[in-house]
């Protein structure tokens, strides 16, 4: 069945219009609240946001739903996505909230929910809520609604198990890092991380005022961060997005590293060690073939999912993996972490710096991508990948990369836009299959 509130990634939305309103904030936490009252315990929820002007309006609003179910609240102010997540388990709470809309402009804004267990909640737990939230929900007595209170200590929790991840025999005394944390949720935690093991750092995206989350700067606008790593000599830079989930690194020459690369660095390092699970990586299926050639180089597999972080971990947890993630820079090293970790994700990628001593541009180029193009193409209504000619088509194309490339279509799971992607050895017959296929979606599409 469709859902109505919950997408891919909890529900998301611009602020102040249905469903992202303060009324909708306080039903998922009632409604959420209920359904996590299980046991005789007292129950308790976490709550962590990023800096979005909105954060303030959802996060009451939140608290209200919460206690008036007689659910006792923990609030955590500022805090990435990750530390939400490890915070819910460490706190023994029935459940964690990120009140964030990770890499959108600061407009929008949106609630993650994660389970006793820090993982995020599986289909049929949304489902769940988002049927109770067309119902009346029955409020606590007067004499049992729930308390709020605010963790002063949050920050440093989350520092101290980031630093946790990082090799006890390494340092990174005298390595220069430029770290860009969009203005967002990790603003105090990233830097303060790094430092304290001992890298020169050199912070910008680190002034929120509310609106200017991932305003030309994160993981998802990463061109003051070439410059910067440019101008300033550094040996590497780090790109965060909203809420510090996403991982997105720049070499010392400027150029930028996506999470193809960042996944076969830390897969290859992890096999060398002998820590590697899975035989290989999870990975979605707009990761470059370029990374499946590699990992095949090394005796590994790819085994790859729908588009989705979750569609990975539910992957890796049923297969015993323990890296997966997507070319964006969602990285999931389950060793450490329940989702993904940008921060987590970078101490890796800075310890293989510092054990092989050779320059970023060295260590993360592991194999030369192949040309790949996506294009998304905007429809008003119906289904134009189920017309006979469309299907006919995409049948035609996939029998003309077969052993050469690949073909990806699919529609969008959060706007009315049919995602076009080819790939393959031949540039040129990956723009032409792409643009043959497009024009036919088109012309059916209205």
């Amino acid at each position: 069945m469709a859902r109505k509130y919950f997408g891919t990634d909890g529900i998301r939305g611009l602020t102040n219009a249905s469903p992202m309103t303060a009324d909708m904030a306080m039903r998922v936490g009632m409604a959420a609240g209920k359904h996590f009252q299980r046991g005789d315990h007292r129950h308790r929820v976490v709550i962590g946001k990023d800096t979005r002007l909105s954060g303030y309006m959802l996060e009451s609003a939140m608290v209200a739903g919460f206690t008036s179910v007689g659910m006792d609240v923990v609030l955590l102010g500022p805090m990435p996505t990750p530390a939400v997540a490890m915070l819910t388990t460490s706190m023994r709470a029935d459940i964690g909230v990120m009140i964030s809309a990770s890499h959108n402009p600061f407009a929008d804004n949106g609630i993650k929910l994660f389970g006793p267990d820090g993982y995020k909640l599986s289909d049929e737990d949304e489902a769940a809520i988002e049927a109770a939230l067309e119902s009346p929900v029955d409020l606590a007595p007067a004499a049992d609604i729930g308390r709020a209170r605010r963790v002063e200590d949050a920050r440093g929790r989350y520092i101290h198990f980031a630093k946790s991840t990082f090799p006890d025999d390494l340092r990174l005394d005298g390595l220069k890092v430029v770290i860009d944390c969009a203005n967002g949720a990790a603003y105090q935690v990233a830097p303060s991380a790094l430092w304290e093991l001992g890298a020169e750092v050199v912070a910008i995206g680190v002034t929120p005022n509310g609106k200017n989350i991932n305003d030309r700067v994160g993981s998802t606008a990463p061109d003051t961060l070439c410059e910067t790593v440019v101008a300033s000599g550094a040996a590497i830079g780090i790109a965060l997005d909203g809420d510090a989930d996403r991982l997105i690194v720049v070499d010392e020459n400027g150029r930028v590293v996506d999470g193809d690369q960042l996944m076969a660095t830390i897969a290859a390092a992890w096999a060398r060690q002998g820590r590697l699970r899975g035989g290989g990586l999870v990975a979605t299926v707009m990761s470059n073939l370029g990374l499946e050639r590699y990992l095949h180089s090394l005796g590994l597999e790819l085994t790859r999912t729908r588009v989705g972080d979750r569609y990975v971990l539910e992957t890796m947890r049923a297969e015993g993996f323990n890296v997966g993630g997507e070319q964006s820079g969602h990285i999931i090293l389950s060793d450490y972490a329940t989702t993904g970790d940008g921060l987590v994700a970078a101490l890796q990628i800075l310890a293989e710096l510092v054990r092989t001593g050779a320059p970023a541009s060295e260590v993360l180029h592991r194999f030369d991508p192949v040309p790949q193009l996506l294009k998304n193409v905007r429809f008003k209504g119906g289904k134009p990948l189920e017309d006979d000619g469309v299907r006919a088509l995409i049948a035609d194309a996939e029998a003309e990369l077969n052993g050469r490339g690949r073909l990806v279509i699919r529609p969008s799971g959060t706007e009315p836009v049919i995602r076009v992607m080819a790939e393959g050895d031949d540039a040129d017959q990956v723009a032409a299959v792409v643009d043959r296929i497009c024009d036919a979606v088109r012309a059916v599409a209205g």
